[in-house]
């Protein structure tokens, strides 16, 4: 058995700092790294690419909305062709600081409001998919597991990942419980790590309301934005490694 363990990575702007990005590259196996849009600039970007090469961890576009201020996790109606520019954009960013340290994309995973949308949204999902397949279409496609945006992109050929989230909640419809929501978030060690334990033994996530969904565990996701992500995220990984469970990346199309 097998598993990729994802943080979301390069979330500077300017003087404002967010999470520890150099202890998780010790950790995971696959980073997000932000592209401008709901955090991230040039010069993170680029220091990012550089430390993820460094650290031989597998680089990820993490496009959203344009909303440094409520970075990327308040709904923006637009279009989906708008969507489609904006993941073109932000994809085509990170592609560019990549070839200048010379190496690739290897997954796409949309952030927060963008993400949720894309879930369960045909329309949306579908112009995701297009933007991955029009700049990146050897990428890997991330997104929450069972979600239509998952189905999409094995649909239109691309080699796609199913998500679980280490640290949040999640609803009886089996969506991310929203941020608004005082439950949304994990914070107890134990309990994050029971919840890794089951999604990845059992398939199984307990939700909010007490439903058993079932999941897909391809990659774990820990928010890189906790003061003890980087504790907790080396604790499960040793935890999993004793189990006889192999951390590696997620395999792209070939």
């Amino acid at each position: 058995m097998r598993v990729d363990i994802n943080a979301d990575l390069g979330e500077r702007f300017g003087v404002y700092d967010l999470g520890d990005d150099e202890g998780l590259m010790d950790v995971i196996t696959s980073a997000n790294i932000a592209c401008g849009f709901h955090a991230g600039d040039y010069r993170t970007m680029a220091e990012t690419v550089a430390l993820a090469t460094e650290k031989g961890v597998k680089i990820g576009a993490h496009p959203g909305y344009q909303d440094l201020i409520g970075f990327g996790r308040r709904a923006v109606a637009m279009p989906a062709d708008e969507i489609h520019a904006l993941t073109v954009y932000q994809i085509g960013a990170l592609d560019g600081f990549c070839r200048a340290h010379g190496t690739q994309i290897h997954h796409v995973k949309p952030h927060g409001a963008l993400y949720n949308l894309a879930a369960v949204d045909e329309d949306a999902a579908r112009a995701v998919v297009r933007a991955v397949s029009d700049v990146v279409p050897s990428a890997v496609l991330v997104g929450l597991a069972g979600s239509v945006l998952v189905n999409e992109g094995r649909a239109s050929g691309l080699s796609v990942a199913e998500e679980v989230f280490a640290d949040r909640t999640y609803t009886d419809e089996g969506q991310l419980t929203p941020r608004t929501k005082p439950n949304a978030v994990l914070t107890d060690p134990a309990q994050i790590k029971r919840q890794v334990m089951a999604m990845i033994e059992e398939g199984l996530v307990t939700s909010t309301g007490g439903r058993q969904i079932p999941v897909q565990a391809d990659t774990i996701c820990f928010h890189g934005d906790g003061k003890e992500a980087t504790a907790l995220a080396r604790t499960v990984r040793a935890s999993l490694e004793s189990m006889g469970i192999r951390i590696l990346p997620v395999g792209g199309r070939g």
